[in-house]
Protein backbone atom coordinates (compact mmCIF):
# COMPACT_ATOMS: atom_id res chain seq x y z
CA UNK A 1 0.00 0.00 0.00
CA UNK A 2 1.30 3.41 -1.19
CA UNK A 3 2.40 5.82 1.54
CA UNK A 4 -0.40 8.78 2.05
CA UNK A 5 0.99 12.26 1.42
CA UNK A 6 1.68 14.42 4.27
CA UNK A 7 -1.32 16.72 5.25
CA UNK A 8 -0.23 20.64 4.84
CA UNK A 9 -1.72 22.35 7.74
CA UNK A 10 -3.75 26.08 6.65
CA UNK A 11 -2.39 28.60 8.34
CA UNK A 12 -5.94 28.89 10.94
CA UNK A 13 -5.26 25.28 11.77
CA UNK A 14 -1.41 26.14 12.27
CA UNK A 15 -2.29 28.88 14.86
CA UNK A 16 -4.67 26.59 16.19
CA UNK A 17 -2.41 23.47 16.57
CA UNK A 18 -0.17 25.67 18.28
CA UNK A 19 -1.74 26.74 21.03
CA UNK A 20 -2.61 23.03 22.06
CA UNK A 21 -0.94 20.89 24.96
CA UNK A 22 -0.29 17.46 25.17
CA UNK A 23 -0.84 15.54 28.58
CA UNK A 24 0.84 12.42 30.40
CA UNK A 25 -1.80 10.29 31.44
CA UNK A 26 -1.23 7.20 34.08
CA UNK A 27 -3.98 4.58 33.18
CA UNK A 28 -2.08 2.11 35.03
CA UNK A 29 -3.11 -0.70 32.35
CA UNK A 30 -2.40 -4.38 32.17
CA UNK A 31 -2.72 -5.32 28.78
CA UNK A 32 -2.20 -9.39 28.67
CA UNK A 33 -2.57 -12.01 31.36
CA UNK A 34 0.55 -12.93 31.95
CA UNK A 35 1.15 -10.83 34.88
CA UNK A 36 -2.22 -12.35 36.56
CA UNK A 37 -0.71 -15.81 35.30
CA UNK A 38 2.41 -14.59 36.90
CA UNK A 39 1.78 -13.19 40.15
CA UNK A 40 3.17 -9.46 38.81
CA UNK A 41 0.28 -7.41 38.71
CA UNK A 42 -0.86 -5.34 42.42
CA UNK A 43 -1.38 -6.72 44.99
CA UNK A 44 -5.32 -6.14 44.83
CA UNK A 45 -5.55 -7.55 41.47
CA UNK A 46 -4.06 -11.01 42.03
CA UNK A 47 -7.40 -12.45 42.73
CA UNK A 48 -9.28 -11.12 40.13
CA UNK A 49 -8.98 -14.04 37.44
CA UNK A 50 -8.98 -17.26 39.98
CA UNK A 51 -6.03 -20.09 39.58
CA UNK A 52 -8.95 -21.97 37.69
CA UNK A 53 -10.11 -19.24 35.47
CA UNK A 54 -6.45 -18.43 34.50
CA UNK A 55 -6.05 -22.18 33.83
CA UNK A 56 -9.26 -22.97 31.48
CA UNK A 57 -8.53 -19.94 29.47
CA UNK A 58 -4.46 -20.56 29.15
CA UNK A 59 -5.16 -24.08 28.26
CA UNK A 60 -6.84 -23.00 24.75
CA UNK A 61 -3.72 -20.54 24.10
CA UNK A 62 -2.12 -21.60 20.61
CA UNK A 63 -5.35 -23.06 19.80
CA UNK A 64 -8.28 -22.71 17.19
CA UNK A 65 -10.16 -21.36 20.68
CA UNK A 66 -7.63 -19.49 21.42
CA UNK A 67 -9.29 -16.47 23.56
CA UNK A 68 -7.19 -13.71 23.70
CA UNK A 69 -6.42 -14.16 19.71
CA UNK A 70 -9.99 -13.27 19.57
CA UNK A 71 -9.93 -10.31 21.60
CA UNK A 72 -6.72 -8.76 23.42
CA UNK A 73 -6.86 -8.87 27.05
CA UNK A 74 -6.54 -4.65 28.49
CA UNK A 75 -8.06 -3.27 31.29
CA UNK A 76 -7.41 0.31 33.48
CA UNK A 77 -6.68 0.42 36.85
CA UNK A 78 -9.77 2.93 37.53
CA UNK A 79 -12.19 -0.05 35.57
CA UNK A 80 -10.61 -2.86 37.62
CA UNK A 81 -11.62 -0.62 40.77
CA UNK A 82 -14.95 -0.38 40.04
CA UNK A 83 -15.50 -3.67 38.76
CA UNK A 84 -14.66 -5.32 42.06
CA UNK A 85 -18.17 -4.47 43.62
CA UNK A 86 -19.56 -5.23 39.88
CA UNK A 87 -20.41 -8.54 38.54
CA UNK A 88 -21.50 -7.11 35.59
CA UNK A 89 -18.50 -4.83 35.01
CA UNK A 90 -16.30 -7.92 35.43
CA UNK A 91 -18.35 -9.96 32.89
CA UNK A 92 -17.71 -6.87 30.72
CA UNK A 93 -13.66 -7.13 30.72
CA UNK A 94 -13.08 -10.39 32.22
CA UNK A 95 -12.05 -13.10 29.21
CA UNK A 96 -13.92 -16.93 29.28
CA UNK A 97 -13.61 -20.01 27.31
CA UNK A 98 -17.38 -18.94 26.86
CA UNK A 99 -16.18 -16.55 23.90
CA UNK A 100 -15.02 -19.07 22.16
CA UNK A 101 -17.40 -21.92 22.10
CA UNK A 102 -18.66 -21.23 19.09
CA UNK A 103 -16.77 -19.12 16.64
CA UNK A 104 -19.48 -18.40 14.30
CA UNK A 105 -19.80 -15.16 13.08
CA UNK A 106 -18.81 -12.43 10.52
CA UNK A 107 -15.31 -11.17 9.69
CA UNK A 108 -16.72 -7.79 8.63
CA UNK A 109 -19.88 -7.37 10.61
CA UNK A 110 -22.17 -4.73 8.51
CA UNK A 111 -19.88 -5.67 5.31
CA UNK A 112 -18.17 -1.82 6.14
CA UNK A 113 -15.68 -3.08 3.48
CA UNK A 114 -18.21 -2.59 0.98
CA UNK A 115 -18.39 1.20 1.24
CA UNK A 116 -14.92 1.57 2.41
CA UNK A 117 -13.89 4.25 -0.48
CA UNK A 118 -10.36 5.17 1.61
CA UNK A 119 -8.89 3.18 3.98
CA UNK A 120 -9.94 3.67 7.47
CA UNK A 121 -13.15 5.30 6.18
CA UNK A 122 -16.43 3.83 6.27
CA UNK A 123 -18.94 5.93 4.29
CA UNK A 124 -22.21 3.88 4.10
CA UNK A 125 -24.75 6.49 5.34
CA UNK A 126 -25.42 9.94 5.68
CA UNK A 127 -22.31 10.62 7.44
CA UNK A 128 -18.83 9.30 7.48
CA UNK A 129 -17.25 6.99 10.14
CA UNK A 130 -13.34 6.81 10.27
CA UNK A 131 -11.00 4.60 12.21
CA UNK A 132 -8.43 6.65 14.35
CA UNK A 133 -7.29 4.35 16.80
CA UNK A 134 -6.85 0.67 17.22
CA UNK A 135 -7.19 0.03 20.54
CA UNK A 136 -9.10 1.50 23.49
CA UNK A 137 -8.28 1.89 27.46
CA UNK A 138 -9.39 -1.28 27.93
CA UNK A 139 -11.05 -4.08 25.74
CA UNK A 140 -14.72 -5.13 26.03
CA UNK A 141 -14.66 -8.82 25.54
CA UNK A 142 -17.60 -8.55 23.28
CA UNK A 143 -16.19 -5.33 20.97
CA UNK A 144 -18.22 -5.00 18.02
CA UNK A 145 -15.11 -4.27 16.60
CA UNK A 146 -12.57 -7.24 17.33
CA UNK A 147 -11.57 -7.59 14.13
CA UNK A 148 -9.61 -4.36 14.35
CA UNK A 149 -8.87 -4.33 17.90
CA UNK A 150 -6.89 -7.62 17.39
CA UNK A 151 -5.89 -6.68 13.84
CA UNK A 152 -7.30 -9.94 11.97
CA UNK A 153 -7.00 -10.40 8.06
CA UNK A 154 -10.35 -9.19 6.02
CA UNK A 155 -11.04 -10.34 2.92
CA UNK A 156 -11.02 -7.50 0.19
CA UNK A 157 -12.55 -6.83 -2.61
CA UNK A 158 -10.14 -7.95 -4.99
CA UNK A 159 -9.81 -10.99 -2.74
CA UNK A 160 -6.94 -10.23 -1.04
CA UNK A 161 -6.92 -10.81 3.13
CA UNK A 162 -5.20 -7.54 5.11
CA UNK A 163 -6.05 -6.08 8.68
CA UNK A 164 -8.33 -3.22 8.15
CA UNK A 165 -6.12 -0.29 8.25
CA UNK A 166 -6.42 3.34 10.23
CA UNK A 167 -7.27 6.50 8.11
CA UNK A 168 -4.97 8.98 7.13
CA UNK A 169 -5.82 12.77 7.63
CA UNK A 170 -4.97 13.54 3.68
CA UNK A 171 -6.56 11.25 1.98
CA UNK A 172 -9.75 11.52 4.69
CA UNK A 173 -9.46 14.94 3.40
CA UNK A 174 -8.95 14.68 0.01
CA UNK A 175 -12.11 12.31 -0.27
CA UNK A 176 -14.39 14.87 1.26
CA UNK A 177 -13.32 17.77 -0.47
CA UNK A 178 -14.06 15.63 -4.15
CA UNK A 179 -17.25 13.81 -3.07
CA UNK A 180 -18.55 17.12 -2.10
CA UNK A 181 -17.23 19.20 -5.19
CA UNK A 182 -19.53 16.51 -7.48
CA UNK A 183 -22.15 17.10 -5.27
CA UNK A 184 -22.46 20.38 -5.75
CA UNK A 185 -21.45 20.06 -9.54
CA UNK A 186 -24.94 17.55 -9.75
CA UNK A 187 -27.52 19.74 -7.98
CA UNK A 188 -26.63 18.61 -4.65
CA UNK A 189 -26.20 14.86 -5.08
CA UNK A 190 -23.58 12.72 -5.97
CA UNK A 191 -23.60 11.41 -9.61
CA UNK A 192 -23.14 8.19 -8.29
CA UNK A 193 -24.34 7.39 -5.14
CA UNK A 194 -27.32 10.15 -5.35
CA UNK A 195 -25.71 11.01 -1.40
CA UNK A 196 -26.04 14.74 -0.30
CA UNK A 197 -23.06 16.62 0.68
CA UNK A 198 -20.80 15.22 3.24
CA UNK A 199 -21.30 17.02 6.34
CA UNK A 200 -20.76 14.66 9.17
CA UNK A 201 -17.94 12.29 10.98
CA UNK A 202 -17.46 9.79 13.06
CA UNK A 203 -13.78 9.51 14.47
CA UNK A 204 -13.94 6.22 16.01
CA UNK A 205 -11.83 3.12 16.34
CA UNK A 206 -10.89 1.91 19.03
CA UNK A 207 -11.17 4.88 21.11
CA UNK A 208 -9.90 8.22 19.39
CA UNK A 209 -8.90 9.46 23.20
CA UNK A 210 -6.18 7.23 23.72
CA UNK A 211 -4.42 9.62 21.46
CA UNK A 212 -2.64 12.72 22.66
CA UNK A 213 -4.49 16.07 22.39
CA UNK A 214 -2.06 17.77 19.81
CA UNK A 215 -3.12 14.56 17.83
CA UNK A 216 -6.96 14.91 18.32
CA UNK A 217 -6.52 18.25 17.46
CA UNK A 218 -4.95 17.45 14.00
CA UNK A 219 -7.75 15.20 13.29
CA UNK A 220 -10.52 18.03 14.06
CA UNK A 221 -8.57 21.28 12.03
CA UNK A 222 -8.26 18.99 8.95
CA UNK A 223 -11.88 17.87 9.21
CA UNK A 224 -12.93 21.08 9.90
CA UNK A 225 -11.26 23.02 7.27
CA UNK A 226 -12.47 20.31 4.37
CA UNK A 227 -15.77 21.43 5.57
CA UNK A 228 -17.51 19.20 8.05
CA UNK A 229 -20.02 20.70 10.09
CA UNK A 230 -20.54 17.93 13.09
CA UNK A 231 -17.64 16.08 14.38
CA UNK A 232 -18.66 12.77 16.48
CA UNK A 233 -16.40 11.73 18.71
CA UNK A 234 -16.98 7.72 20.05
CA UNK A 235 -15.49 6.87 23.17
CA UNK A 236 -15.85 4.94 26.39
CA UNK A 237 -13.15 6.60 27.98
CA UNK A 238 -15.49 8.31 30.67
CA UNK A 239 -16.21 4.83 31.89
CA UNK A 240 -12.59 3.39 31.29
CA UNK A 241 -10.63 6.45 32.28
CA UNK A 242 -12.58 9.62 33.17
CA UNK A 243 -9.31 11.66 33.83
CA UNK A 244 -8.77 11.64 30.10
CA UNK A 245 -11.29 14.80 30.28
CA UNK A 246 -8.47 16.77 32.53
CA UNK A 247 -8.10 20.84 31.67
CA UNK A 248 -5.53 20.56 28.85
CA UNK A 249 -7.86 18.07 26.41
CA UNK A 250 -11.07 20.38 27.43
CA UNK A 251 -8.66 23.68 26.80
CA UNK A 252 -8.23 22.23 23.46
CA UNK A 253 -12.02 21.27 23.10
CA UNK A 254 -12.19 25.57 23.64
CA UNK A 255 -9.71 26.63 21.31
CA UNK A 256 -11.17 24.71 18.29
CA UNK A 257 -14.70 25.95 19.13
CA UNK A 258 -13.14 29.43 19.18
CA UNK A 259 -11.43 28.63 15.78
CA UNK A 260 -14.14 27.12 14.23
CA UNK A 261 -17.15 28.11 15.79
CA UNK A 262 -19.60 26.93 13.06
CA UNK A 263 -17.98 22.87 13.78
CA UNK A 264 -20.49 20.72 16.29
CA UNK A 265 -19.01 18.48 18.67
CA UNK A 266 -20.65 15.25 19.79
CA UNK A 267 -19.08 13.57 22.50
CA UNK A 268 -20.94 9.58 21.78
CA UNK A 269 -20.05 7.75 24.93
CA UNK A 270 -20.52 4.47 25.71
CA UNK A 271 -21.59 3.33 29.07
CA UNK A 272 -22.90 0.01 29.23
CA UNK A 273 -24.01 -0.41 33.08
CA UNK A 274 -24.88 2.54 36.24
CA UNK A 275 -22.26 0.62 37.80
CA UNK A 276 -19.86 2.40 35.55
CA UNK A 277 -20.18 5.75 37.15
CA UNK A 278 -22.58 5.33 40.12
CA UNK A 279 -21.10 5.14 43.50
CA UNK A 280 -22.36 2.24 45.35
CA UNK A 281 -22.42 0.88 49.44
CA UNK A 282 -20.86 -2.18 51.01
CA UNK A 283 -24.44 -4.05 50.54
CA UNK A 284 -24.29 -3.37 46.46
CA UNK A 285 -26.94 -0.46 47.25
CA UNK A 286 -26.70 3.21 45.14
CA UNK A 287 -26.01 5.85 47.31
CA UNK A 288 -28.88 8.39 47.14
CA UNK A 289 -27.97 12.39 46.42
CA UNK A 290 -29.55 14.58 49.29
CA UNK A 291 -30.49 16.53 46.50
CA UNK A 292 -32.63 14.16 43.86
CA UNK A 293 -31.36 11.11 41.80
CA UNK A 294 -28.01 9.51 42.91
CA UNK A 295 -24.04 9.78 43.39
CA UNK A 296 -22.10 9.53 40.62
CA UNK A 297 -18.23 8.46 40.96
CA UNK A 298 -16.38 11.95 41.58
CA UNK A 299 -14.16 12.01 38.49
CA UNK A 300 -16.78 10.69 36.34
CA UNK A 301 -18.96 13.39 37.10
CA UNK A 302 -16.58 16.23 37.01
CA UNK A 303 -15.81 14.84 33.46
CA UNK A 304 -19.81 15.00 32.18
CA UNK A 305 -19.94 18.33 33.78
CA UNK A 306 -16.88 19.91 31.87
CA UNK A 307 -18.35 18.50 29.20
CA UNK A 308 -21.96 19.72 29.48
CA UNK A 309 -21.17 22.89 30.56
CA UNK A 310 -20.62 23.63 26.80
CA UNK A 311 -23.43 24.52 24.78
CA UNK A 312 -21.77 23.43 21.13
CA UNK A 313 -20.73 20.28 22.63
CA UNK A 314 -23.82 17.29 22.74
CA UNK A 315 -23.39 14.22 24.98
CA UNK A 316 -24.96 11.14 23.33
CA UNK A 317 -24.89 7.71 25.09
CA UNK A 318 -25.31 4.11 23.22
CA UNK A 319 -24.60 0.45 24.09
CA UNK A 320 -25.68 -3.01 22.92
CA UNK A 321 -27.93 -4.73 25.55
CA UNK A 322 -25.40 -7.80 26.25
CA UNK A 323 -25.87 -11.21 28.25
CA UNK A 324 -24.79 -11.18 31.85
CA UNK A 325 -23.97 -7.00 31.73
CA UNK A 326 -27.26 -5.47 31.19
CA UNK A 327 -29.77 -7.86 30.33
CA UNK A 328 -31.35 -5.96 32.97
CA UNK A 329 -34.44 -3.98 33.23
CA UNK A 330 -33.65 -2.19 36.64
CA UNK A 331 -30.52 -1.65 35.53
CA UNK A 332 -31.19 0.11 32.60
CA UNK A 333 -33.75 2.14 34.07
CA UNK A 334 -31.16 3.33 36.49
CA UNK A 335 -28.79 4.30 33.89
CA UNK A 336 -31.53 6.00 31.33
CA UNK A 337 -32.79 7.63 34.17
CA UNK A 338 -29.50 9.30 35.91
CA UNK A 339 -27.74 9.84 32.25
CA UNK A 340 -30.25 12.09 31.66
CA UNK A 341 -29.95 14.00 34.95
CA UNK A 342 -26.54 14.83 33.75
CA UNK A 343 -26.75 16.10 30.45
CA UNK A 344 -26.35 12.73 28.55
CA UNK A 345 -28.76 11.72 25.60
CA UNK A 346 -30.12 8.30 25.65
CA UNK A 347 -29.61 8.05 21.64
CA UNK A 348 -29.44 3.69 20.60
CA UNK A 349 -29.53 0.54 22.50
CA UNK A 350 -28.57 -2.15 20.07
CA UNK A 351 -29.13 -6.15 19.82
CA UNK A 352 -25.34 -7.93 20.09
CA UNK A 353 -23.90 -7.98 16.44
CA UNK A 354 -23.13 -10.89 14.33
CA UNK A 355 -18.96 -10.85 15.50
CA UNK A 356 -17.28 -13.68 15.35
CA UNK A 357 -17.96 -15.43 18.88
CA UNK A 358 -21.34 -13.60 18.97
CA UNK A 359 -23.73 -16.37 20.00
CA UNK A 360 -21.29 -16.08 24.20
CA UNK A 361 -22.42 -12.33 24.20
CA UNK A 362 -26.31 -11.83 22.23
CA UNK A 363 -29.22 -11.87 24.32
CA UNK A 364 -32.17 -12.89 21.75
CA UNK A 365 -33.82 -10.16 19.92
CA UNK A 366 -37.68 -10.14 21.25
CA UNK A 367 -35.93 -10.60 24.84
CA UNK A 368 -33.44 -7.12 24.45
CA UNK A 369 -36.70 -5.70 22.92
CA UNK A 370 -38.58 -6.44 26.18
CA UNK A 371 -36.18 -5.79 28.82
CA UNK A 372 -35.53 -2.14 26.86
CA UNK A 373 -39.16 -1.35 27.19
CA UNK A 374 -39.80 -2.84 30.71
CA UNK A 375 -37.06 -0.75 31.60
CA UNK A 376 -38.82 2.42 30.34
CA UNK A 377 -41.90 1.95 32.33
CA UNK A 378 -41.21 4.53 34.92
CA UNK A 379 -39.25 7.03 33.17
CA UNK A 380 -40.36 10.02 31.79
CA UNK A 381 -40.62 10.98 27.80
CA UNK A 382 -37.52 13.12 27.71
CA UNK A 383 -35.62 10.25 29.39
CA UNK A 384 -36.77 7.26 26.42
CA UNK A 385 -35.08 8.41 23.67
CA UNK A 386 -33.54 5.57 23.37
CA UNK A 387 -34.80 2.93 20.09
CA UNK A 388 -33.29 -0.75 19.81
CA UNK A 389 -31.30 -1.20 16.87
CA UNK A 390 -29.85 -4.16 15.01
CA UNK A 391 -27.41 -3.72 12.36
CA UNK A 392 -28.43 -5.09 9.08
CA UNK A 393 -26.18 -5.20 6.26
CA UNK A 394 -28.72 -3.38 4.57
CA UNK A 395 -28.54 -0.58 7.73
CA UNK A 396 -29.43 0.21 11.12
CA UNK A 397 -32.51 -1.80 11.84
CA UNK A 398 -34.97 -0.85 14.93
CA UNK A 399 -36.76 -3.52 16.28
CA UNK A 400 -40.06 -1.80 16.36
CA UNK A 401 -42.46 -3.97 17.71
CA UNK A 402 -42.83 -7.29 19.40
CA UNK A 403 -46.69 -8.14 19.63
CA UNK A 404 -47.69 -10.81 22.58
CA UNK A 405 -50.67 -12.25 20.79
CA UNK A 406 -51.30 -13.78 17.53
CA UNK A 407 -51.97 -12.13 14.03
CA UNK A 408 -54.66 -13.61 13.10
CA UNK A 409 -55.65 -14.28 9.32
CA UNK A 410 -51.84 -13.94 8.60
CA UNK A 411 -49.97 -17.31 7.40
CA UNK A 412 -46.60 -17.13 9.85
CA UNK A 413 -48.45 -14.92 13.08
CA UNK A 414 -49.67 -17.57 15.08
CA UNK A 415 -47.89 -16.98 17.54
CA UNK A 416 -46.82 -13.55 16.94
CA UNK A 417 -44.74 -10.83 15.28
CA UNK A 418 -41.97 -9.10 15.30
CA UNK A 419 -41.56 -5.43 13.04
CA UNK A 420 -38.18 -5.00 12.16
CA UNK A 421 -38.29 -0.69 10.61
CA UNK A 422 -34.93 0.19 8.90
CA UNK A 423 -33.46 3.48 9.97
CA UNK A 424 -30.96 4.00 8.27
CA UNK A 425 -30.21 2.74 4.42
CA UNK A 426 -26.87 3.07 2.24
CA UNK A 427 -25.82 5.75 -0.03
CA UNK A 428 -29.20 7.83 -0.75
CA UNK A 429 -31.58 6.34 1.94
CA UNK A 430 -33.55 4.71 -0.48
CA UNK A 431 -35.41 2.26 1.60
CA UNK A 432 -35.55 4.19 4.74
CA UNK A 433 -38.70 3.48 7.03
CA UNK A 434 -39.38 0.48 5.19
CA UNK A 435 -40.64 -2.62 7.48
CA UNK A 436 -40.23 -6.19 7.50
CA UNK A 437 -42.53 -8.65 9.90
CA UNK A 438 -41.44 -12.22 10.88
CA UNK A 439 -42.97 -14.25 12.75
CA UNK A 440 -41.66 -14.61 16.26
CA UNK A 441 -38.73 -16.47 17.23
CA UNK A 442 -37.95 -16.21 20.70
CA UNK A 443 -34.50 -18.11 20.38
CA UNK A 444 -33.41 -15.57 17.48
CA UNK A 445 -29.98 -14.09 18.43
CA UNK A 446 -29.53 -12.48 14.62
CA UNK A 447 -31.38 -11.77 11.58
CA UNK A 448 -31.08 -15.91 10.36
CA UNK A 449 -32.85 -16.95 13.70
CA UNK A 450 -35.85 -15.84 10.83
CA UNK A 451 -35.01 -17.12 7.82
CA UNK A 452 -38.24 -19.70 7.79
CA UNK A 453 -40.27 -17.13 9.06
CA UNK A 454 -40.84 -14.22 6.99
CA UNK A 455 -43.93 -12.48 6.76
CA UNK A 456 -43.61 -9.41 4.76
CA UNK A 457 -40.18 -8.06 3.45
CA UNK A 458 -40.93 -4.43 2.07
CA UNK A 459 -37.28 -2.93 3.13
CA UNK A 460 -35.92 -6.59 1.86
CA UNK A 461 -33.58 -7.43 5.05
CA UNK A 462 -34.25 -11.41 3.70
CA UNK A 463 -35.48 -11.23 0.32
CA UNK A 464 -32.02 -10.10 -0.73
CA UNK A 465 -30.88 -13.49 0.17
CA UNK A 466 -32.89 -15.13 -1.23
CA UNK A 467 -35.51 -16.18 1.22
CA UNK A 468 -39.11 -16.46 0.53
CA UNK A 469 -41.77 -15.18 2.48
CA UNK A 470 -43.43 -18.04 5.00
CA UNK A 471 -47.02 -16.96 3.52
CA UNK A 472 -46.19 -18.43 0.70
CA UNK A 473 -45.11 -21.89 1.02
Amino acid sequence: MAKAAKHIPSDRERAFLEQVENAKYDRQIITGLKKFIDGTVPQDMQDFYSPSELQAITELDGTERDIQARMPVKITRHYFEQAQSSPAMQTLIKATPNETFDLDGAQDPGKQLTYSPVEGLIHKYELGLIYVASTCSAHCRFCYREELIAKKDIERADGSFAPKGLAQISEITAYIVEHNRLVAQNNGRHPQTGRERLREILMSGGDPLVLGNKNLAQWLGALAEAGIESIRIGTKELAFFPARFDDSFMAMLDQFHITYPQVNLRMMVHFNHPDEFLKKMPDGAYVDHPQGGLQWIDSTLAAVRQLAARNWINIDNQAPIIKGINDDADALRIMQRELKRHGIENHYFFCGRDIVGHKAFNVPIEEAWKILNESQKGLSGVETHARLSITHYKGKTEVAAVTNDPMNGVRGGENGVVIFKLLRSAADAVDRCKVTIVGRNPQAIWFSGYDDRVIYDEAELFSMYGIKLAAAK
